[in-house]
């Protein structure tokens, strides 16, 4: 409905008084918490149990922040981003994302896909010959070699949007020989992201396309798609589809050297001695890594992530920029796992490696998705959906209550206990979800 003229200078004069600048501009900041349903006071153990955090020597650092409707209602850092140099944690401060980066890539493929570049049902060899001829592994033979079997079906963009068409990844070589594969050719060093697909093309697939849900290098392969239907580099296309319109000042894979002064160490941590270990960068600080996928490489800030985030939670659009329909970021955000893998997953669906799919929480396109919390005993809404880093960085975006989160801590390994208890300290300063 379109207001007459002569209410909008009233519309105008309340909505101001609603909300003020948020430190970097153009997020507004709630004027109090109680105006989107926080409580004040209950915000406070956020902010307190991450002081303590670091009081107690399990963190070096943080930055958080909380906004809901579209406002900011939390925005805190404490500790340090750089201990020996004496350097405080700050809200700029520059993160290293890891696989946090992967959640961009959903976004790229997503626009592509507007573009009816590539359906689900497709083949992956349609956009990469190399994978024509993939087999399956069944085993390994009494000489140490593998058995392998065509697959059932060619796997398709969908099954690698998923990470179910049958990939692999380095992270587990002592456990899996297809693993080792991944490390020993060097897979993930590849000079650049044809390399990288010819390398994985010569490796089976760890199962049959559909059957597990496992954490491989399907967003790698997505960059090469990317790159090939856009015919951009992977840093050109997401600086000018997402970074520019979303004013994403500080991010990039690149940090200039004029930013390096904001850029926090990464630290190794050792709870029972309360000790940290600074940790050199997967990229070399200031460089280039070798081959930017979008399955990692990303450096940005709290402030950056978060516009990212509320694009998503605003189906597609922030401040004008509209990214994504609203149908498209509901394809990405919905659970697409069968309930018989997610099943499996509680056994040995996963493969052996950390399992992101349980009963109640399966996975969209590169995200985890909480389709039902209550199954699994959280206070998430239904249909939040997240992914983190393998440096502490984690985000969720929560649909049902028009809320986002995002942590930023650099630390080696994924904190669960962080990022649950992230979750728990600002649901329960929602005291008034209606507004």
């Amino acid at each position: 409905m379109r207001l007459p003229r002569y209410l909008l200078p009233l519309v105008l004069v309340f909505a101001a008084a609603g909300a003020q600048a948020a430190p970097g501009g153009g997020i507004p900041r709630a004027a109090k918490p109680e105006a989107v349903g926080f409580s004040t006071e209950r915000l406070e153990k956020l902010h307190a149990g991450f002081e303590q955090l670091v009081a107690s020597k399990q963190l070096p650092g943080y930055v958080t922040v909380v906004a809901r409707h579209g406002k900011i209602v939390a925005f805190n850092a404490g500790g340090m981003q750089d201990i020996a140099g004496n350097v405080p944690m700050k809200t700029d401060t520059i993160f290293y994302m890891a696989s946090q980066t992967k959640v961009l890539n959903a976004v790229g493929m997503m626009m592509l896909y507007e573009q009816g570049k590539w359906r689900a049902e497709d083949p992956i060899s349609k956009f990469l010959p190399e994978f024509a001829n993939l087999k399956v592994q069944t085993g390994v033979d009494k000489d140490g070699k593998f058995t392998l079997e065509d697959p059932k079906h060619a796997p398709t963009m969908g099954e690698l949007m998923t990470m179910t068409a049958g990939f692999s990844y380095a992270n587990y070589p002592d456990a899996n020989p297809i693993d080792r594969m991944y490390r020993d050719t060097h897979v993930l060093q590849s000079p650049n992201l044809g390399e990288l697909v010819n390398r994985i093309a010569k490796i089976p697939l760890l199962y049959q396309p559909g059957t597990h849900w496992a954490y491989s290098a399907s967003a790698d392969i997505q960059g090469a798609i990317i790159e090939k239907l856009s015919g951009q580099k992977i840093a050109d296309f997401y600086r000018q589809r997402l970074f520019l319109p979303l004013d994403m000042k500080d991010s990039s894979f690149q940090v200039p050297p004029e930013k390096l002064s904001r850029l926090a160490k990464i630290y190794h941590v050792d709870k029972d001695a309360g000790t940290f270990t600074a940790q050199p960068m997967t990229s070399p600080e200031g460089t280039p890594p070798n081959v930017v996928s979008g399955a990692g490489g990303l450096y940005t800030t709290a402030e950056d992530y978060l516009r990212f985030a509320l694009m998503l939670v605003n189906n597609g659009e922030l401040n004008g920029a509209r990214i994504l329909s609203p149908s498209s970021v509901k394809l990405m955000r919905t659970n697409h796992l069968a309930d018989s893998l997610i099943a499996a997953g509680q056994a040995d669906g996963c493969l052996g490696r950390p399992c992101h799919v349980k009963p109640g929480y399966g996975y969209g396109y590169d995200v985890a998705v909480a389709y039902d919390p209550i199954a699994w005993g959280s206070t998430l809404g239904a249909g939040s959906y997240h992914w983190g880093g393998a440096f502490g960085t984690w985000f969720w975006v929560d649909p049902t209550n028009d809320l986002v989160f995002v942590g930023m801590i650099q630390v080696m390994g994924q904190r669960k206990d962080v990022r649950e208890l992230s979750q728990t300290w600002t649901y329960q300063a929602l005291v008034d979800p209606e507004i």
